[in-house]
């Protein structure tokens, strides 16, 4: 048997071409085993591409991925990994009850009892087929078939993206409670900013192929202080932001209105007195990093593969260490 390995999740290098240009480029971080992360990014920033390669639905062009250490070629490590798509592709004419069954036959791990649970806590008869459902329950079902093959990992491609505000909340209860129970790993891919903050302990953002953030969310987020202060006001093409700013600190995102300047920043020293410090939240940094893709890379040492040094990036950009 395997010595369990620490880490849910190492790429090192992962990148996938299409005909139309890179996907997913130099992408090299760590996920440690037993955390709930979101994976964050704009529409075609490669989330997608990384997930379909976690789930061997994507051959990647570059570079290497292992899950608890054993390389995602390997088919063994499928019994651990559950993978729901945005899509939650179900047999419409199926029951629950045989949803439930085909999930039985297909993985040796499975446990009916959970699943079961699962789907009598929505109020959903087993009889009902699944044609019949509303989109919170078929979400439902799918969390079901998924949470009863019992994976040491579930990969989510926006889970609850189809479902309403209540059933969202109720869901997203369930998601936590069941990966707390059972110790499982979750890589998790959501616009839904708000939520992030509250469910995961774990950020990697991604935009225009890169990783540009990843680490654990109370090392990233402190690491950000909001400042705000009086502008310049020369004209120069700098748009006010005070040249002080730029040249001492990483600046993530920056932005004049009238007289005054506000800037999320990694600080690279003391800052002035003049300004108003703000540490900021887990929303404010993400919004910041998604709106400026070519912010300086933050990979915290948690996240940071074998070999990567301070000062280094995964992909070879500048990057500072949490």
């Amino acid at each position: 048997m395997r010595d369990p390995s620490p880490w849910a999740i190492e790429a090192e290098g992962l990148g996938k071409k299409y005909r139309r240009g890179w996907a997913l480029r130099d992408c090299s971080f760590r996920l440690p085993a037993g955390r709930v992360c979101a994976l964050v990014g704009p529409n075609g920033a490669g989330k997608s591409t990384f997930l379909g390669a976690a789930t061997r639905l994507v051959q990647p062009t570059t570079g290497t991925l292992k899950l608890f250490g054993v390389p995602v070629s390997d088919p063994a490590v499928l019994e651990r990994v559950a993978f729901l798509a945005q899509d939650k592709p179900l047999y419409p004419r199926f029951t629950v009850a045989e949803t439930l069954r085909l999930g039985r036959e297909l993985n040796p791990r499975w446990d009916q009892a959970l699943a079961e649970r699962i789907v009598r806590s929505g109020n959903i008869p087993l009889t009902a087929r699944v044609s019949t459902l509303s989109a919170g329950q078929r979400t439902r079902v799918a969390f079901a078939l998924a949470f009863g093959k019992r994976p040491e990992l579930l990969l989510l491609d926006e889970p609850m993206a189809d479902v309403d505000p209540v059933a969202r909340h109720e869901l997203s209860g369930l998601l936590m409670a069941e990966a707390a129970e059972h110790g499982t790993t979750v890589l998790m891919s959501s616009h839904m900013l708000p939520e992030i903050a509250d469910m995961c302990d774990f950020l990697l953002i991604l935009a225009e192929g890169r990783l540009r953030m990843a680490g654990h969310s109370d090392d990233l987020v402190p690491a950000h202080r909001l400042v705000r202060g009086v502008a310049n006001g020369d004209g120069r093409r700098d748009g006010g932001v005070p040249e002080e700013l730029r040249r001492q600190h990483n600046v993530v995102e920056s932005r004049v209105t009238g007289r005054q300047f506000t800037a999320l920043i990694r600080p690279g020293g003391p800052l002035p007195d003049s300004w108003e410090v703000m540490p900021p939240s887990t929303e404010e940094v993400l919004l910041a990093y998604l709106r400026s893709p070519d912010a300086p890379t933050l990979i915290t040492n948690e996240a940071r593969i074998d070999g990567q040094t301070d000062g280094q990036s995964a992909h070879g950009d500048g990057e500072a260490a949490a």
